[in-house]
This record gives structure tokens, sequence and C-alpha cells, in this order.
């Protein structure tokens, strides 16, 4: 390249360095907001890969075995149904926290129904319309202009009055007519398992595959855009609310089926477990952004967690420990990421518009 002098000697540079100098600026920080969304999007699955490899050393040789495999999903089936209402919720931009109470009336209404010599399938679909109903009520008070998170509040608290109304304080024992979705296993993988399996693969397709699911997504970004462009975003809010209730609802059946017994006690934990497990997997709780396959990672990450921490014997209040130190951190660190991204963004689109003026 020819450097031209001018008349006071001193020379300038030619109009393409400079232009040269943006394109490699702009892939630097390009390099750099593709490793931060990559840290976001897959780093839980190199996490729960190092967690495996760490763990089949330190609890070795119990760990690394195909039983203990099917136990960590067994352990994990639970927390993955309630994170998949969980999700579902916040995708759509309503964080449902009523889930314990839901779960508790669904399984003793079963519960008292299957007592009473009502068909077992009358009993279940019965505890699912509950569901149902609760996030359908859920979404309908809160398109009044209700705070989500106070609602849910209180529906948790309805529903825990009315669960322990159902069993009339105590637990329902000798249910064993729901062992076929507990304790039973099919081709050696447990009941809970497959109803994982089958319930995220339904609810990835419809997020993913359907019209109607990436409406619903869009609802929980930006309600408001959505409306202008003529969709019914309501009926997308009262959708995260119902499909929230059902898993709750069919959470409650299987420990119920597990159990053999109906408990009409909410268990607070049922929440705390299923929004780790949410947070882990990087789902905006602000609505528009999420993974149910990383949903259902999180869940195996905290029983794995567990298992190998209770095959080395300690103490179970360490997992709960661990379990809050893991939301503290996957909390702060989509919040780095998000200002991160933001940063790195607007940083390009200055850099391209100061070269565009040059």
């Amino acid at each position: 390249m020819t450097v031209p002098a001018n008349p006071g000697g001193a020379v300038s540079l030619a109009p393409e360095d400079t232009a040269g100098a943006a394109p490699d600026e702009h892939t630097k920080d390009s390099v750099g907001i593709r490793a931060l969304i990559f840290t976001r999007d897959r780093g839980l699955i190199v996490l729960w890969v190092v967690l495996l490899i760490v763990f089949s050393v330190w609890a070795s040789p119990f760990f690394a075995k195909w039983s203990n495999a099917v136990l960590i999903a067994n352990a994990g089936a639970l927390t993955a149904v309630y994170a998949a209402g969980v999700a579902a919720g916040a995708i759509s931009g309503a964080l449902d926290i009523s889930l314990p109470g839901v779960a508790a009336l669904a399984g003793v209404t079963c519960g008292w129904l299957l007592t009473h010599h009502v068909s077992v399938v009358v009993g279940i679909v019965v505890a699912l319309a509950i569901g149902l109903a609760v996030g359908v009520a859920n979404g309908l008070i809160t398109l009044r202009g209700f705070n989500p998170l106070i609602v849910t509040i209180g529906t948790l608290s309805a529903t825990s009055g009315l669960a322990a109304v159902v069993a009339g304080g105590y637990t329902i024992t000798g249910l064993n007519q729901l062992t076929f979705m507990g304790t039973r296993h099919y081709a050696g993988i447990p009941a809970p398992v497959w109803i994982v399996i089958v319930l995220y693969i339904v609810l990835t397709l419809f997020l993913t595959q359907t019209r109607d699911g990436i409406r619903f997504m869009a609802v929980g970004g930006n309600k408001e855009a959505v409306r202008r462009s003529g969709i019914q975003s309501d009926r997308y809010r009262v959708l995260g609310f119902m499909i929230s209730g059902f898993c709750a609802a069919l959470g409650g059946l299987i420990t119920t089926a597990v159990d053999t017994s109906a408990n009409p006690a909410a268990d607070p934990s049922i929440i705390f477990t299923a929004l780790t497990a949410v947070a882990l997997a990087g789902v905006a709780l602000t609505g528009g952004r999420g993974s149910l396959p990383r949903v259902l990672v999180g869940a195996l990450i905290l029983a794995t967690i567990s298992n190998a921490l209770t095959i080395k014997g300690i103490q179970p209040y360490w997992g709960t420990i661990v379990t809050g130190l893991l939301l503290l951190a996957a909390l702060g660190m989509e919040k780095g990421v998000e200002t991160s991204v933001e940063r790195r963004l607007m940083a390009a689109a200055q850099a391209t518009v100061h070269s565009g003026k040059k």
C-alpha cells in the first residue's frame, strides 16, 4: 500500500487502514459475545459432565454404576416435573410459586376418591383437572392487574388449606392403586422417569415446533409488542399458569404413587429445588427465554449432587447448602452474562457507527 505525503511533510494513513481496524475489533467482540452465550446455553451441560467425572472418582466404585444412574434419574424426576411447571410460567412472564399447595391438593383429592372406591382413571383425571383449574384461576386474577407473585402466594395458602380439609388433617394411606406410576419399573426404568420423558418431549415440541408455542415464548419476552401485532397475549399468560398447575398436580400424583399415601401438608422444598433447576438452566425469570431440555439437566445436576453426598455419607443438610449456593451462583452468572452481552453489543454497534462516519 502507498502512503501519500502531504505538503507539510507529515504522512496520513490511507482510508483503508482505519476501515481495516473496525472489522478486527468487531470480530473480536463477536467472538466474545458468542463465548458468553455459549457459556449460558451450553455451560450447564459441561458442568454436569464435569460433576459426573469428578463424582465417579470421588465416590468410586458405587457412583459410576447403571443402578446408581437409575437412582439419580428417579430422584431427579419429581424435581424435573415441578421445574417444568415453574419454567413454563416463567417463560410466559408469570412466575408461579403455588405448586406445593396444588400438588398437595391434587394428591389428597385423588387419594380421597380412591378410598371411596372411585376408579383410578377418574381420580387421576380429577386431580389433573384441579391443577388446570387452579392455573386458570391464577391467570384470570393476574390479568386483572395483580402481581403474579402475590396471587400465587395466596393460591398456595388456599390450596394448602383445602388439602387439609379434604384429608381431614390426616395422611391418607394404603393407596396401592397408583403404584403403576410410582414404584413400578418398565424396561428397567422407574415409571416417574418415563413420565418425565413424555412430559418434556411434549412440552419441548410445543414450545419449539408449534405456532402457539412460539407465540407463548414471545408473550413472556415482550407482551406489549405481541399485543400490538394482533396476538391475544392474555390467553398465553393464562396458558402458562395452566401448564404450571398441570405439572404441579402431576407431581402431586407421582408423590402419592411413590409413597402410596397422600400427605395434605404442602412441601415448601418443592418450589425451592424447582426454582434452582430453572435458574441453573438459564431460564429468564422475567420471561421470553428458556429451554426445557436444559431445565431437565438442571434437575439432574441437583439429583447428582445429592446422590454423591449420600454415597459418601455426608449429612443431607449439606446438600441443601449446596443447592442454595448453586441458585445464587446461577442467578449471578445469568445477570453477569446478560450485562456483558449487552455491553459488548452496544460497543460493537457504536464501533460500527463510528466506522461508517469515517
